[in-house]
């Protein structure tokens, strides 16, 4: 039952987009998959939580956080047979028991929390606040950036993850994020 969390084995490469929202995680996402020619697994929670806004006008809750989960590994592993040598990832496990953990008292489904730390990606990509904020539906704490951008640099730390952080506009981040994929290529 619990297997629908876990990554499908795989010989490419996988970084992950982390970080709080509106710091242009999706707009990386898509300009690395143009760059290696390859697929981008979008953030699950977002079709889904925009749907439950517009159907019920709720906001997540912690019983959403599974189905959520489910689904991101099911597109991540769908989309992995279909990249080419790279898949980025606008997300992960991780990054929901992040917001698990700062939206509902430090707390974090067991299940969410085992496969958010035995999933594994080669980079992560930690997306800093210096960008503008973009409001819709679903973002909801635009004058929190900064402590969620240490919330999740801290659990990168503390789970020994391998990342870096980007920082400036979009070509500064897209040319360092190119960099660090382009010599983890160079020593596969």
């Amino acid at each position: 039952m619990e297997e629908k969390y876990r990554q499908e084995p795989t010989n490419i490469v996988k970084v992950v987009l982390f970080g709080p929202e509106s710091t242009g995680k999706t707009t990386l996402s898509e300009q690395l998959a143009r760059h290696y020619h390859s697929v981008w697994v979008p953030e699950y929670a977002r079709e889904y939580l925009q749907d439950k806004w517009n159907n019920e006008r709720k906001t997540c809750e912690p019983k959403d956080l599974l189905p959520i989960a489910e689904g991101q590994m099911k597109l991540e592993n769908k989309l992995a047979k279909k990249a080419t040598d790279v898949l980025i990832c606008d997300t992960d496990l991780l990054e929901t028991k992040v917001y698990s953990e700062a939206y509902y008292i430090g707390t974090c489904d067991p299940v969410l929390e085992k496969y958010a730390l035995e999933n594994t990606y080669d980079l992560y990509f930690l997306t800093y606040v210096d960008v503008p904020w973009e409001a819709d539906d679903l973002r909801d704490k635009p004058q929190e950036r900064q402590e969620m951008f240490n919330f999740f640099k801290q659990t990168l730390l503390k789970y020994n993850r391998n990342f870096i952080t980007l920082r400036g506009g979009k070509a500064e981040r897209l040319a360092t994020a190119v960099a660090a994929i382009d010599k983890i290529l160079e020593n596969r």
